[in-house]
């Protein structure tokens, strides 16, 4: 999914929610490992998972599907783990492997490992009342380690220069390849639930036109669409990765900026005008998309962490953050640099240059009235 104004796909729209997200709160109970001041750039809300590592999440990963599901077999989703580290490292036969600088592999482990947790909280505070299963809880977690494999191009897309380009039909492409995946992977049964709840993901379909008859799938689904947001948002570099990365993305796939047929149409003019909508975008989100449309899926990991939520915890503290910037437009603090992982060896140079070419063609459209600061 995708980003700050529009965390999947980049088609995006006013934010329409009222809340004052500095207002939440979560119910109080023990703290255990909420974000510490100064958490590592590739590790995960508690500061415990290095999220860049694909060791480090497979193990968190494992360990949390066995605790939830006791002895169910674990070979299929380690078999899964593996696969996806391949993919993303350009190691899969027909891939070119990930080259997408927000949409990277440390963004797909960080959802896995949320996705996870979600269940496994889940789980544990709905004991009496229908449960997900080790069963569906595998497919959930394979759908969200290959949610945003339709970045990736495949060997015969070579001549795309970058994986962004497909920014507002990725989501399509991944139920596509969950299609050809899961079969490999035993769970050709699974096909129809995962190629639809991905969409749960991005905003190429309404979500009230997902249409899902199990109320057990759909729940797996606004628990991988929470576990997306989340990540993104709870990010401890999210705030410079909108601007140097999403807003890059937004680009490459014709959002940010594209030709019209009287001239360029500008929806977001620089990765700061991206940052300044960011509060509202974020404000709109956990009302709407993952208050009203996924029931509050959120609340499920605070059965982990004692009643609290280490994940909202850490997108306040990003808000709270932003805001404070954007009162003394102290944009030049914003000076984290965290690394990229994709199988380019200067991701960000690269698509810096991609950037500057794209603006240039599309600047070479006939004169229109720019509607954006």
């Amino acid at each position: 999914m995708t980003l700050c104004i529009d965390a999947a796909t980049g088609v995006a729209g006013p934010a329409t929610g009222s809340v004052d997200f500095l207002k939440f709160r979560t119910p109080r109970g023990p703290r255990t490992r909420v974000p510490r001041a100064y958490r590592r750039s590739d590790f995960d809300v508690t500061d415990t998972v290095q999220v860049s590592s694909p060791a480090a999440v497979r193990e968190a990963v494992l360990q949390l599907y066995s605790e939830t599901w006791p002895g169910a077999p674990r070979e299929q989703l380690e078999t899964a783990l593996h696969d996806f580290e391949r993919l993303f490292t350009g190691q899969t036969p027909g891939y070119l492997g990930v080259d997408t600088v927000y949409h990277d592999l440390q963004h797909s482990q960080d959802v896995v490992l949320a996705m996870a947790r979600l269940m496994a909280g889940y789980e544990r505070g709905h004991q009496d009342g229908p449960g997900i299963g080790a069963e569906r809880g595998l497919m959930g977690m394979v759908t969200a380690l290959f949610h945003d494999s339709g970045y990736i191009r495949e060997t015969g897309e070579s001549a795309i220069p970058n994986g962004a380009v497909f920014t507002r039909n990725h989501v399509t492409r991944s139920a596509r390849y969950l299609a050809k995946y899961l079969p490999t992977a035993g769970l050709g049964d699974w096909v129809p639930v995962a190629t639809r709840i991905v969409h749960f993901t991005g905003y190429e379909m309404p979500i009230d036109s997902v249409r899902i008859n199990d109320p057990r799938d759909r729940l797996v689904g606004h628990l991988l669409g929470t576990a997306d947001m989340l990540a993104q948002m709870a990010d401890r570099c999210y705030l410079e990765k909108c601007r140097d990365r999403l807003y890059a993305e937004f680009v490459l796939g014709n959002v940010a900026v594209h030709a019209g047929s009287d001239g360029p149409k500008v929806l977001y003019g620089s990765g700061l005008d991206l940052l300044r909508q960011t509060p509202q975008f974020i404000s709109s989100t956990i009302e709407n998309r993952l208050g009203k449309a996924f029931g509050h899926a959120y609340r499920h990991v605070e059965a982990l962490y004692g009643g609290d939520n280490p994940y909202m915890n850490a997108i306040r503290q990003n808000v709270e953050y932003l805001r404070g910037l954007m009162r003394g437009s102290r944009w030049p603090m914003l000076r984290r640099n965290p690394p990229v992982f994709t199988v380019e060896p200067n991701a960000m140079d690269g698509v810096r240059t991609l950037l500057l070419e794209h603006l240039k063609e599309v600047w070479k459209s006939p004169p229109a009235r720019i509607n954006a600061g």
